[in-house]
């Protein structure tokens, strides 16, 4: 991921994958939640995510189950995954805070601020 910026997307697979190992199925789902719904991910695109963080060296398959006859395969953070999103969680943190300051000493032209 180095010289790029992290996806959403790629930021809430991060996150959902913290706290325990997921497959496919789990993290689309857990991500609806984290997103509040904001970011549905297509399977397709999951896999195109998992992918591109699995080449960074940042989420690795952790190990490959058979459920309902299918095999689930599941992923789980690596170390440089979790230093990753922990900055790009700084990185955000500061971005928001930055616009909060502006937004909270606006004031619109009509009452002696600037436009």
């Amino acid at each position: 991921m180095a010289g790029r910026v992290m996806t959403e997307q790629a930021f809430f697979v991060l996150t959902a994958l913290v706290d325990t190992p997921r497959h496919g199925y789990g993290i689309v789902g857990e991500v609806a939640e984290l997103s509040e719904g904001r970011v549905r991910l297509r399977v397709g695109t999951l896999y195109g995510v998992l992918d591109r963080l699995a080449g960074d060296g940042l989420v690795e398959p952790d190990r490959e189950e058979v459920a309902n006859g299918r095999l689930r395969r599941y992923y789980r953070l690596t170390e440089r995954g979790r230093d990753a999103l922990a900055a790009e969680a700084a990185r955000q943190a500061a971005n928001a805070r930055a616009a909060s300051a502006r937004l909270g000493a606006w004031r619109p032209a009509s009452a002696g601020g600037t436009a």
